[in-house]
């Protein structure tokens, strides 16, 4: 066995570390669970802490959050029949049935435990491809690194928008806002306008607190602040020996489909538990069940979404992009303590790359003994009033801006980014490619320089590896079919109209 291997488990198991990894677990099912904020919310919540932070112990905290905040989100999904996070709006569809005719403990239970099956499987893949991935990484140029990245650009781009139009601006707005600060190859200084605080650019994580925390908060003081919500009594959390039969293949198809959708850039988890939910009902023998409260229907959902997690690490850990937005945040907090994600992590630093994968497997553990044994007392958060929740959040965002840099500019920066978020959110336009373009858009345009200067400006540099022209082909593809799928998604749209 590697040196690496057994170093990483060391670190991810010493006390210290796992005792983070709890303490994630259980901020992630919290605010999971809570209607109206997101696991991106809740880890820009908690980021400031991790600046004091030792590397481990740091990604180990946020990792807990992450594979908890999918869990938590179906609670309210089931007790409420109000999705706690995007990923949880299919647990709704027979969650909530299940609620109503008396059984919510045996609903969150099924979801609990495949959730838990769906992380496990996800981390297998983390483990075994993840190495293997980065080891073909290594073997990549800046020709390679450029096209990779642009694909990364594009498919976020295609698809995180109804509009391929809105989705690509989105994308062109963040690597416009990148070019702010100073030239990352002559260091001169562009587009300060003689600010001297934006000489060191914008910093990503103040971004993205303004982006995805202002409004939210802006959206829930339009909603009724002060609402009051009832829980039922809980009984027979644990799952009984015929629906654990009933989840098997329901969670089988969700893991797969989860963790294959969480490989890939922009998928994320509603994709992922709507088609692990379709697929599941196809392959049922009582598929006439699905929506009326069954096992299989909440099973499915619920191990794809988890699953999805740890699909998301493998990019971001091997080539350096995030495969969805909380993986984004990750990167930041790494680049805080001066890692790199990518496939030198893997050579330079295979302790902590493979201490970050042990972390994973130990906040899906955390992640089941937590749910099982706090589940009668996290669920009492629901009836917490929002006018004590939102200002709390809207204090931490302010410090959590501020502390990035010590600089109080930061948090006006903080509050013109979430200005841009609630105009592209009434526009309609997906913040996520802005979000991504801001991670991304700096390794583009040194790769794209770097790759240009070594060929004396001859772009077919571009066209010379077959990695390069690999990933340039998917980029063209990916472009094409979704220009192609507008297209017919509005034809169906004037059919529908015209049959009316």
């Amino acid at each position: 066995m590697s040196p690496d291997i057994v170093d990483g488990f060391n670190q991810a198991s010493a006390l210290s570390t796992l005792a983070a990894t709890a303490c994630g677990a259980l901020i992630g099912l919290v605010v999971g669970m809570i209607p109206g904020l997101s696991i991106s919310t809740g880890i820009i919540i908690v980021l400031p802490i991790t600046f004091v932070l030792e590397p481990d112990i740091s990604i180990a905290l946020l990792l807990g959050l992450y594979v908890s905040g999918m869990t938590g989100g179906s609670f309210s999904a089931i007790l409420l029949n109000i999705p706690g996070t995007p990923s949880a709006s299919a647990t709704t569809l027979d969650g909530h049935p299940m609620t109503a005719r008396g059984e919510p403990g045996r609903a969150l239970g099924i979801a609990i435990v495949a959730s838990f099956a769906g992380g496990l499987f996800s981390f297998a893949c983390l483990y075994f491809i993840a190495p293997l991935l980065a080891d073909i990484a290594l073997q990549f140029k800046r020709p390679d690194y450029f096209s990779l990245v642009f694909f990364g650009l594009t498919m976020i781009a295609s698809f995180a928008a109804r509009s391929l139009i809105k989705g690509l601006l989105s994308a062109v707005i963040g690597l416009m806002i990148v070019t702010i600060g100073q030239d990352p190859l002559v260091g001169t200084q562009r587009y300060t306008f003689g600010e001297v605080n934006l000489i060191a650019g914008v910093h990503v994580l103040t971004a993205l607190i303004g982006l995805f925390a202002i409004p939210q908060l802006v959206e829930n003081l339009g909603a009724s602040l002060a609402a009051k919500r009832t829980v039922k009594k809980l009984t027979g959390i644990l799952p009984r020996l015929a629906d654990l039969r009933r989840m098997v293949v329901p969670t089988g198809i969700g893991s797969v489909v989860g963790s294959f959708l969480g490989i890939l850039p922009g998928a994320g988890g509603p994709i992922a538990a709507f088609i692990s939910y379709d697929y599941s009902r196809k392959f049922s023998k009582t598929p006439d069940e699905f929506g009326k409260g069954s096992p299989q229907g909440i099973a499915a959902p619920e191990s794809a979404n988890n699953a999805v997690t740890g699909g998301a690490l493998i990019p971001m850990m091997t080539l350096g992009i995030p495969g969805d937005p909380v993986t984004a945040i990750l990167i930041g907090a790494l680049l805080v303590h001066g890692l790199a994600p990518g496939p030198l992590l893997f050579l330079e630093r295979g302790d902590f790359a493979y201490g970050l994968i042990f972390s994973f497997f130990w906040a899906n553990i955390f992640n089941l003994i937590l749910a099982l044994l706090g589940l009668r007392f996290l669920v009492k958060i629901l009836a917490i009033p929002r006018t004590f929740l939102m200002p709390t959040i809207a204090l931490l965002c302010v410090i959590g801006a501020y502390s990035l840099r010590n600089n109080f500019f930061d948090v006006y920066i903080m509050f013109g980014f979430g200005m841009l978020g609630l105009a592209m959110k009434w526009l309609d336009m997906p913040v996520v490619p802005l979000l991504l373009a801001l991670v991304l858009g700096r390794p583009l345009e040194e790769h794209l320089r770097v790759s240009l200067i070594s060929s004396q400006g001859d772009p077919m540099i571009f066209f010379t590896s077959p990695f390069s022209v690999f990933f340039l082909l998917l980029a063209a593809l990916t472009i094409a079919w979704s220009i192609y799928a507008e297209r017919r998604s509005r034809r169906t749209s004037t059919a529908g109209a015209g049959g009316k």
